[in-house]
Formats: structure tokens, C-alpha cells, sequence
């Protein structure tokens, strides 16, 4: 089980711009698929974006492309998501999630569901007001 820590949310306004940060708790980070997603109260955990093991491949939400950019640094088994132009719909926990290094996960493979992950972060509120 990989152990995960989100740091870096925070109140902002419209507009305005966070950085989150992941790490892990791992000896070879680079073995781990990474993905964050989030969830608003009331509503289900949803997809926001995946990096690959290597970091070279990317996917994200139609509703953050554009705006979030997701990267990592194995060397220091952080995985960073940069959010920009933040809308009051993006208020929400978010979290950081690894897929298990025991699954076949191809090297560019970015995953979109829940399920695709094993361990997960205990969340950063990121609240934007309008």
C-alpha cells in the first residue's frame, strides 16, 4: 500500500491559480501510475488528471483542460497538479491517487477511473469563491 499526502490547497478567488503537491511514500516512484481527482459535496469523485509513470504521458477532464496541468518528479516521489483560471465550480477536495505497481500498466498508460487506482491521499480542500 503506498502511502499519500496532498498538500497546497487553500482559498483562492476566480481567476486565481494553486498549486497542489503529492508525495509518496515509495522507493521507486516511477513505477506507479499517478492520478488526482476530486469531489464536491454531494457528488461523486470524479476524474481530473493522469500522468503516466514516466511523466511523458498526460490526460485530463474536458473540464480542466486547458487550465490544470499535471506533472511529477520521481526523484522526489512528487506528483504536482498547477491549476489555473480557477472557476467556484472547481471548489472541491482534492485527491491524489497511485495505481498499484503489481498491475500490468503500460508505459504511457494515464487511467480515468476510480477504479483504475489502489491507494489514495487523505485530500486539500481547494475552495475558489466567486
Amino acid at each position: 500500500q503506498v502511502q499519500l499526502v496532498e498538500s497546497g490547497g487553500g482559498l483562492v478567488q476566480a481567476g486565481g491559480s494553486l498549486s497542489l503537491s503529492c508525495a509518496a511514500s515509495v522507493r521507486i516512484f516511477s513505477l506507479y501510475a499517478m492520478g488526482w481527482f476530486r469531489q464536491a459535496p454531494g457528488k461523486e469523485r470524479e476524474f481530473v488528471a493522469g500522468i503516466s509513470r514516466s511523466g511523458e504521458s498526460t490526460s485530463y477532464a474536458d473540464s480542466v483542460k486547458g487550465r490544470f496541468t499535471s506533472s511529477r518528479d520521481n526523484a522526489k516521489r512528487t506528483v504536482n497538479l498547477q491549476m489555473t483560471s480557477l472557476k467556484p465550480e472547481d471548489t472541491a477536495i482534492y485527491y491524489c491517487a497511485a495505481r498499484s505497481a503489481a498491475r500490468p500498466t503500460p508505459s504511457g498508460w494515464t487511467g480515468g477511473l476510480v477504479n483504475d487506482y489502489d491507494s489514495w491521499g487523505q485530500g486539500t480542500q481547494v475552495t475558489v469563491s466567486s
